[in-house]
């Protein structure tokens, strides 16, 4: 890896970078021609991310990831809760600290061509939120675009190039390097990897870890790969219809699952070792309706650990053998294996 930039700015103190307190974010919604209706794509979500470590986010379509990510990087406001960056509220912030907010949170999408302008060349693209918000000069900016070329694996030379003439894993590279040019706090990976082929995949989460430590980036990374974040995360936030599962540190969530659907997410992940092969537990039924959710616990329906208590009561999410787990029968969850 090169060398960082003398421009590259400290950390402030603390040991959480971001802190989500009940997040909330509700959509209203038409319901048939005269009826109305609301979707909590994200429900009373709480979590910290720790500095200059990796939150990885999993859960199936539909069960608000990507809702979180729009919520981390103020592309929209919550509905309510709080969310802090750096220990400032976002909802308390005006335009001026939320824009200076937004610059210490930056995100990198799924699909690199369809998030990069085709009409502007690679050195374009990376010199804009330069020139907007820095001070430094022509050839500074300049020197900084070459710099973050060469970290991410490209030759500066190509920054004259446009997006259609990389690969889609170049393309993704210079994505990333966008995301790094200010040197954000935070990066918001949504399904970074999902749309390159498997032989690249690998390579971009080398690079990932790569950046994180040299520029001691704090990141989120969205996945419904498990076999991805078992390779980059340090700590597991598996979701469920908009809200928690289940929480913890990486090891421990994956050696021994306490929430139901978390069991069946890891026993669906294959591997080309038999003796890390699983039963495989086939939930049945789809996601609920968002207009229509059930009573008490929202996998009550599809969970094989399901009684009474279940169908009438919402788990809180509490403390279990070392994580946070949102359900009534955690206890007697066994491993992944049994």
């Amino acid at each position: 890896m090169n060398a960082v930039p003398e421009t590259r700015r400290e950390p402030h103190g603390g040991d959480h970078v971001l802190v989500a307190e009940q997040l909330a974010r509700h959509y209203d919604v038409k319901r048939g021609m005269f009826g109305q209706g609301v979707v909590k794509a994200l429900n009373g979500v709480s979590f910290a991310l720790t500095r200059g470590r990796t939150l990885a986010v999993v859960g199936e379509s539909g069960c608000g990831k990507s809702t979180l990510a729009r919520q981390l990087t103020m592309i929209e406001a919550p509905t309510s809760g709080r969310l802090l960056i750096d220990g400032e509220d976002v909802a308390d912030a005006d335009r001026a600290k939320i824009a200076a907010l937004r610059r210490r949170v930056q995100m990198v999408f799924q699909n690199p061509f369809a998030s990069l302008n085709p009409r502007k060349t690679v050195e374009q693209t990376l010199g804009e939120p330069l020139a907007i918000n820095t001070k430094l000069t022509s050839a500074e900016r300049a020197e900084r675009i070459a710099h973050m070329m060469r970290t991410v694996g490209l030759r500066p030379e190509h920054a004259k190039r446009y997006p259609h003439m990389f690969s889609g894993g170049q393309r993704q590279r210079v994505a990333i390097a966008r995301a790094m040019i200010l040197d954000p706090q935070i990066l918001v990976a949504d399904e970074p990897v999902s749309a390159l082929d498997v032989s690249i995949q690998a390579q971009i989460l080398n690079l990932f870890m790569d950046l994180q430590e040299e520029f001691k980036t704090s990141y989120v990374f969205i996945s419904h790969n498990l076999s991805v974040v078992e390779h980059i995360a340090d700590d597991v936030m598996v979701m469920y219809f908009g809200g928690i599962a289940e929480l913890g540190d990486k090891k421990t969530i994956f050696s021994h699952p306490r929430h139901p659907y978390t069991r069946a997410l890891m026993s669906a992940t294959p591997s080309i070792f038999e003796a890390d092969r699983t039963i495989k537990i086939r939930l049945q039924g789809e996601l609920p309706s968002p207009l229509n959710p059930p009573s008490g616990c929202t996998f009550h329906q599809r969970c094989p650990y399901v009684i009474d208590r279940c169908r009438s009561e919402e788990p809180k999410l509490r403390e279990v053998d070392g994580r946070q787990v949102s359900c009534h029968r955690a206890e007697e969850v066994g491993d992944t294996g049994a």
